[in-house]
């Protein structure tokens, strides 16, 4: 049996003239926390329908849990990026349907729903009407249905959107707790920073081609900015002079805060401007500088364009 979940390869759709996935390999490992990644029409929806055999590739191959995702429906949880609910069912009856759809023994059902309301802050929702809801609320109920028979992949489509902060911190919590127990997750977004505090594995793909995929600690190591960034407790002036006097410096900055940022060129020795930076004064701190997805996916797609212009392939960086 594969160690991969989610096995992709030369995969692509095209939708009239648009190229929506184009020459996609993707491997999910089982038991892993993976982020998929891109902008609003990068092809993650396209990708995860196609996964689910909801529609059908045009070229390539696709296995899920080594076959086809419709021969196990019941080991997947899927949670759309359409949200929807049976609005006129109350909820306590909605997520039983669903958990007797998914084969889940029904005299565990109520235990299970009234546990998994309360998880998620909505312990006296059960014999309200979906409807009676507010979207956020609906949205955290239709997360339960997704995994309420403890499925051993997890899919979720921008997961996320239209959660309140309070709301997306629940679930992210949830996400992780589920990733600790053994689920293997794959969830897309186009909000780069909720991957990066959860993920141990990117995907990052723009305008239907994969840019980047590897462990979140090989990225970050990867795209490292080789910018120190000091706090001094006196004039930040006097700081920025002397750092961009030295010939490791490419170029100095000071931010709002007053934290003097200095990017070092390429091979140089970090630990000399820092202890230089030391030697000018007091400071509140001083540190290296990580790297945002953001930041990575903004300079892949900047090279993209350099390179071979928006509609020509790129070759992805990965592990």
């Amino acid at each position: 049996m594969s160690s991969n979940c989610i096995d992709l390869s030369g995969v692509a759709k095209r939708f009239g003239r648009t190229e929506a996935v184009r020459g996609l390999d993707l491997q999910v490992p089982s038991g892993s926390l993976c982020g998929f990644l891109g902008p609003n029409g990068a092809g993650k929806s396209t990708t995860i329908r196609m996964i689910m055999s909801i529609i059908r590739p045009d070229v390539g191959s696709l296995r899920v849990l080594d076959g086809d995702a419709l021969d196990h429906k019941d080991r997947i949880g899927y949670l759309p990026e359409e949200r929807g609910v049976y609005r006129k069912m109350k909820v306590g009856d909605y997520l039983r349907y669903i958990g007797r759809l998914k084969g889940v023994e029904s005299a565990r059902l109520p235990k299970i729903i009234a546990d998994a309301l309360e998880r998620i802050d909505l312990p006296d929702v059960a014999r309200k009407r979906c409807e009676e809801l507010s979207k956020g609320m609906q949205q955290k109920v239709q997360f339960l249905a997704a995994i309420i028979h403890e499925p051993e992949l997890i899919i979720l489509d921008e997961p996320f959107s239209g959660l309140d902060p309070v709301n997306a911190m629940l679930l992210n919590d949830l996400i992780r707790e589920l990733h600790e127990q053994g689920r293997t997750i794959l969830f897309s977004t186009h909000v780069l920073h909720q991957a990066e505090r959860m993920c141990d594995r990117i995907v990052m793909i723009d305008r239907g081609r994969k840019v980047l995929d590897d462990r979140l600690d090989r990225i970050q190591e990867r795209f490292d900015p080789r910018t120190i960034v000091v706090e001094p407790l006196g004039d930040p002036a006097t700081v920025e002079s002397a750092l961009r006097a030295a010939p490791e410096v490419e170029s100095v900055r000071i931010d709002a805060e007053h934290r003097v940022h200095a990017r070092l060129r390429d091979l140089s020795d970090a630990d000399r401007i820092m202890s230089l930076a030391v030697g000018l004064g007091p400071l509140r701190s001083i540190g290296r500088a990580k790297t945002t997805l953001d930041e990575v996916f903004i300079d892949l797609v900047d090279q993209t364009e350099h390179v071979g212009g928006a509609g020509d392939a790129m070759e992805p960086l990965h592990a």
